[in-house]
């Protein structure tokens, strides 16, 4: 089943939004204070526990400044997850979008397939927002470190 999400123009350019996404020891600096001790990251992969069960992501493939792909590594089901990052008319922005092929059955197409896209909506409107130095609608700063600025991505 593939799910796409909705495309969006950053404000970062290709180069500067793709080596935020580079390494997954990145992602880590974006997680509340009282979910960081569950996850571990290196340079290509990060795992987490969530509700006692070990779920991870590794990357598989890296073209710079254009694309990065990522595989379960230990989920409940087999995924890929491409993130592109397409030059936009302006040389300081990116047209981003996030295309996802996961094999689910289909009761789990039925009750995952709409949540899944909505949740890579939100990423992308995260992704704006943060670029323009928003907090994304819906996070609490309550729960991040005091001086975290959403806008420094990479």
């Amino acid at each position: 089943m593939e799910i796409k999400s909705k495309r969006a123009v950053v404000s970062k350019a290709p180069y500067e939004l793709y080596m935020a996404f580079v390494d997954m020891r990145n992602f880590i600096q974006f997680l509340p204070e009282d979910k960081k001790a569950d996850v571990t990251a290196d340079y290509d992969s990060i795992h987490a526990m969530v509700q006692g069960f070990s779920i991870g992501v590794k990357v598989v493939d890296r073209t710079p400044y254009s694309k990065i792909e990522f595989a379960d590594d230990g989920a409940p089901f087999q995924f890929r997850l491409k993130m592109h990052f397409d030059p936009a008319s302006d040389p300081y922005r990116t047209d981003f979008g996030i295309v996802v092929d996961a094999d689910l059955n289909f009761m789990m197409k039925t009750l995952l397939g709409g949540k899944i896209k909505d949740a890579l909506d939100k990423v992308v409107d995260g992704l704006v927002a943060m670029s323009e130095g928003r907090m994304p609608e819906g996070v609490d700063p309550s729960m991040y470190p005091e001086g975290f600025d959403p806008s420094k991505m990479s």
